[in-house]
């Protein structure tokens, strides 16, 4: 009985992590090409599974494509305008496209990841990603901004460090961010 349950809990972590990740997809099509579907019935008499998700697609690739375009610049302008009206508003829209756009902007901030020694008497090291190498704006001479994630979970902490105490590391940012969210269980290619 004991060996039965040892295979079956080796099946479990075998097939957990794909049918989880299988379930997370799933819901988060269904949840997007849901937005639509009410209405794309409506328009076309029949449900045609993906058509919300491709049509929310296109729409925002077209937004994507009219916002770097010349015409979006009035209402960019017109729409940090009334952001300065409203400060706390301008605060949360500025992190949140700071964010996105350190992720998947022109200026990636998550791309030279690096170790720190936090602690010499234990020899204790993070992984972290610089996202500013200089902080001499903010009066912190001498120091980089390193942002250390937290294992599974999407936050982190951001510290400052003494440039000297960093140690670039020698693999691809897509590979230690995988490496610190799941908690260093995940091989390193």
């Amino acid at each position: 009985m004991k060996k039965l349950f040892t295979y079956f809990m080796q099946g479990l972590v075998l097939v957990a992590p794909l049918a989880i990740t299988a379930y997370i997809i799933y819901l988060i099509f269904d949840f997007l090409d849901g937005l639509l579907r009410d209405q794309l019935e409506h328009w076309f008499g029949i449900a045609i599974p993906g058509l919300g998700l491709v049509l929310i697609f296109i729409l925002v690739t077209l937004l994507g494509l009219v916002g770097q375009s010349i015409v979006a610049s009035p209402f960019k302008f017109l729409f940090e305008r009334l952001l300065e009206r409203a400060p706390l508003l301008k605060v949360i829209y500025s992190s949140l496209a700071d964010l996105f756009s350190a992720f998947v902007g022109k200026e990636k901030k998550f791309n030279q990841p690096v170790t720190v020694q936090i602690n010499k008497e234990n020899n204790l090291w993070k992984i972290g990603f610089i996202t500013q190498k200089s902080l001499e704006e903010i009066g912190m001479k001498g120091l980089v901004a390193v942002y250390f994630p937290h294992s599974y979970n999407f936050s982190g902490e951001l510290y400052m460090i003494e440039s000297t105490a960093v140690n670039p590391l020698d693999m691809p940012p897509a590979e230690a961010m995988k490496f610190v969210v799941s908690g260093g269980v995940t091989r390193v290619n």
